[in-house]
């Protein structure tokens, strides 16, 4: 027997053993994955959350180590937090399986006294993130310290994969297969619909094994139901209400996560549920990514101790983090998708045998009906599909100037006196998600790196590579210390961070609330109640306030929308409540409002598109329903008033939601185009799409992140970064720059790219209107706005009114009908 395979099978024995000693026995599919890996395998783990796959992949690449020094396993993970948990995870196996085997950890959070102990004495397995891997690429002596790693594990993929950070995992394990060609490569997931096309945007095309690692679970999906009956709905409308029956849920478990959509959600409902049980002090806690580390980390331990009995978070605590105790999932709103529901559920019940619950918490009448969606979906294994973004150029640009940085790359000569990376073009291309990447446009990335473009030549900051003894690199140590402290994708609104006068640092607040504020203003955050002082050099200082009452911070980021499989199971049960079916629970508990809009209008069936139209003193109403989320219908909207204005000179105001869209017009509108299906052709999408939104805004604000990644603008220096207008002042120049002296940059056209496919999601409403075009259009004239119409008119009216002045207008209506 060869010698590699007498260690592989001693290292399986030793697995075994390991696991009966502790009276478990190894699961089918983590044997799958050990004989696997002990093969040189690649792959993707699909498993059950809790089931197991930590200690699959663990063990497989612990029996593929070699007695050479030097790292030879990387783990990837998506989060800080998920690092820190998953070291400790792979630590506890070391001293009985391989007491020689050293850990390390490496992140935005690891201290510079760790880093140079693993400069020193680089351990053989490093868990790190994606930032952090790139960060390492940049290092002059990268070869030799990542030319040894023979396997790579990238957990939670399906968290990446969809993002341009998992292009940065995607290019930078181009680089180590160019170092090891034979580098197993493995990811973990739990949720995800496209399997085999995610395993190939992984490990390649064809070159991977897909392991089923489904163990037996039980899954209860259930609503917290509202008392009392009601007949209209509005965003927020039942959120006060359901914090008594919130509470008593959090009573009958041990311990229990309350899952929000958004931070300043989580803010308000763990003051909602300190206010209702005052007793709970130190008993209940708070989570998501702006409190400072030590605080989450604080929170983390305690529910591990079971120590605390309930957590309010976001996505902060979406993934793999092991919490033992926790019994219950409750979910404040729609998650807007089903992989996102089944992530927060698999929080409980976390280990093989034990069950998973999660308990949605409608905050308005429209997410019963979404409740019932998802766990329709959920348990028909309609899991959403993520896809890699297509050949983000400014992530090119980025990892050019990351790869120079480590040790370089060749540069050939060529006949024009320029200079060409062949070499360099096949390695990236061996990414997935530049497979089609044309010579024309690597070649254009080089240039732009290395010499700024044709607008940028005379710039000596963009001249950033160099040709030095046949290879392209960066001389300039002021350029390389910029790149270094800006690697990855991550772009967010500038921060401020939050500090109590003469005290501990909070975490951090967007800059934009910050400067709405007066000093004297109170805001609430962390559970405290806060008095805002003043700010300076980027931080906001504040005091303990005296006062009762505050403002919540509210933060930017990106607004859930309706997934396609959640709507289609939402249309299904649409249908099915207009021919008096009302299965599910939530259906029976929103069926007032559901047989109203029947009486007053009509509840769309199968193949129909509900169309409404109503006069009242604002103006002309009408209102469609595709149920196609959010994204689609702001792109919808805005292109049905386009093309209706285009017959006939009109004035719109729009409003959309997950469920329809509102076109409130000045004149009378012709909805002959409607009828006839004409408004919905695909012939001329995106060029109507652009004239009808301020297409050079959507891509503008695109763009400010696109020149943050590719390089173009620098955040500032540690204690001194620069402001969220500097930035935008700064990206806006180049943009119109660009737009000017270069309309053939690539950089323009990903970001009008990106406002389509991400703003408006162009190919999900290609779909639509491909849909919509085959439907018979219902048209109900409506005496009074019906049930589906009211939310629709409250988001306009947010923009506009006080929130004493809508309940009043929401009264007045309500009354009416």
């Amino acid at each position: 027997m060869p010698r590699a395979q007498r260690a592989a099978t001693a290292a399986l024995a030793a697995a075994e053993a390991w696991f009966a000693e502790r009276g478990w026995k190894p699961f089918a599919f983590q044997r799958e994955v050990w004989r696997a890996m002990a093969a040189g395998k690649s792959g993707l783990l699909n498993a059950t959350t809790g089931a197991g796959k930590t200690y699959a992949v663990w063990f497989g690449a612990l029996q593929r180590r070699t007695a050479a020094r030097g790292l030879q396993v990387l783990w990837i993970t998506p989060m800080r937090a998920l690092a820190s948990d998953t070291a400790r995870a792979l630590a506890q196996v070391l001293p009985a399986l391989a007491p020689d085997f050293a850990l390390g950890q490496r992140t935005g959070d690891t201290s510079s006294a760790e880093r140079a102990r693993q400069d020193r004495q680089r351990p053989q397995a490093l868990v790190t993130t994606p930032e952090s891997l790139s960060l390492l690429l940049t290092r002059a002596d990268v070869h030799a310290e990542l030319g040894s790693v023979h396997t790579v594990v990238v957990d939670e993929w399906h968290e990446l994969i969809g993002s341009k950070r998992g292009v940065q995992v995607q290019l930078a394990l181009a680089r180590l297969r160019r170092w090891q060609p034979a580098l197993a490569t493995w990811g973990l997931s739990a949720t995800l619909g496209n399997l085999d096309e995610a395993m190939d945007t992984l490990v390649g095309a064809g070159g991977g094994r897909l392991v089923h690692g489904r163990v037996p679970k039980r899954l209860v999906l259930d609503t917290l139901l509202p008392a009392g009956a009601a007949r209209y709905t509005w965003p927020g409308q039942l959120g006060a209400r359901m914090v008594e029956p919130v509470v008593r849920e959090i009573e009958s478990a041990a311990t229990s996560l309350v899952f929000t959509n958004v931070r300043s959600q989580a803010e308000a409902w763990y003051q909602r549920l300190l206010d209702a049980r005052p007793d709970w002090a130190g008993l209940i806690a708070l989570h998501h990514g702006s409190l400072d580390r030590s605080l989450r980390e604080w929170v983390e331990q305690g529910l591990k101790e079971g120590k605390l009995k309930a957590v309010v978070a976001t996505s902060s605590l979406d993934l793999g983090v092991d919490f033992l105790p926790v019994e219950r999932v409750l979910q404040i709103g729609s998650p807007k998708g089903v992989a996102r529901l089944l992530q927060r559920a698999g929080r409980s019940g976390h280990a093989p045998g034990r069950a998973s619950r999660a308990t949605l918490v409608p905050t308005q009448l429209f997410e019963l009906l979404e409740a019932a969606a998802l766990r329709r979906a959920a348990l028909a294994g309609d899991i959403e599909s993520r896809r890699s973004p297509d050949q983000p150029m400014d992530v090119l640009v980025q990892h050019l100037v990351t790869v120079a940085l480590g040790g370089g790359f060749d540069a050939e000569p060529q006949a024009d006196g320029t200079w060409a990376a062949p070499a360099m073009y096949e390695e990236v291309r061996s990414a997935p998600a530049y497979r089609a990447l044309t010579r024309e446009a690597f070649d254009w990335a080089l240039a732009f790196a290395g010499q700024g473009g044709a607008s940028l030549t005379a710039y000596p900051q963009y001249h950033r590579l160099q040709v030095v003894d046949g290879r392209f690199r960066v001389t300039d140590r002021g350029i390389a210390h910029r790149h270094r402290l800006q690697v990855g994708t991550i772009v967010s609104e500038t921060t401020m961070r939050l500090q109590m006068v003469g005290g501990a640092s909070l975490g951090t607040v967007d800059e934009s609330f910050i400067s709405r504020l007066a000093p004297g203003d109170c805001f609430w955050f962390g559970g405290r109640l806060l008095e805002f002082v003043r700010v300076r050099d980027l931080t906001a200082y504040v005091t303990r306030a005296t006062k009762k009452s505050g403002r919540m911070p509210v933060w930017s980021g990106t607004r859930m929308a309706l997934s396609d499989e959640l709507a289609g199971a939402l249309r299904e049960l649409m249908h099915e409540a207009g021919q008096g079916i009302y299965k599910e629970p939530e259906l029976r508990a929103a069926r007032p409002m559901l047989e109203l809009q029947a009486t007053v209008s009509r509840l769309p069936g199968a193949g129909e598109l509900l169309v409404e139209r109503h006069k009242s003193r604002e103006g002309f109403h009408l209102w469609l329903y595709p149920f196609a989320g959010g994204p689609v219908h702001l792109g919808l909207a805005g292109l049905l008033a386009w093309r209706l204005a285009q017959l006939q000179a009109n004035t719109f105001s729009l409003a959309v939601n997950d469920h329809g869209l509102e076109l409130l017009s000045a004149l009378p509108v012709d909805i002959a185009p409607l009828l006839d299906g004409s408004a919905f052709a695909c012939d001329r999408l995106e060029a109507d799409l652009l004239a009808s939104l301020d297409a050079r805004q959507l891509a503008q604000r695109r763009f400010r992140e696109i020149a943050r990644v590719a390089g173009l603008v620098f955040g500032g220096y540690p204690g001194a970064a620069k402001s969220a207008r500097q930035l935008q002042a700064s990206s806006g120049l180049f943009f119109d720059v660009f737009r000017q002296y270069d309309p053939d940059n690539l950089l323009l056209a990903q970001a009008k790219n990106e406002a389509l496919a991400q703003e408006l999601e162009i190919n999900r409403l290609r779909r639509t209107l491909q849909r919509l075009s085959t439907q018979r259009v219902v048209l109900v004239d409506l005496q009074e706005p019906s049930p589906f119409a009211v939310p629709l008119m409250v988001e306009r009216w947010r923009e506009q009114l006080s929130t004493e002045k809508l309940g009043e207008r929401l009264a007045r209506i309500v009354g009416e009908v």
